[in-house]
């Protein structure tokens, strides 16, 4: 899936039967970076917060259980903010 702002592709390691990375376009280093919000991080931000949502219903995650994770403070694998929704299995 891809939107103005957004790409999404599958994990390369899933821990669930749906692990998708929601990726914002604009490159924003870590979530501690949003905490001075300008209009292109809230635009990226809710754009990722968006798709979240809508994944969360295209797979039916609502009933089965889903996590929205984010790493940051160097423990994150690529230094580009990304949220990891992983579902399909009660967590």
């Amino acid at each position: 899936m891809e939107t103005e702002s957004v790409m999404v592709f599958p994990d390369i390691k899933p821990v669930a039967p749906v692990h998708l990375l929601v990726v914002p376009k604009r490159h924003i280093l870590e979530f501690s970076q949003l905490t001075q919000f300008d209009k292109l991080d809230k635009f990226a931000w809710d754009g990722v917060m968006a798709v979240v949502l809508k994944l969360i219903k295209q797979n039916g995650l609502e009933k089965k259980g889903y996590r929205i994770v984010i790493n940051g403070g160097g423990a994150q694998a690529i230094d580009h903010l990304h949220v990891h929704l992983q579902g399909g299995v009660h967590l």
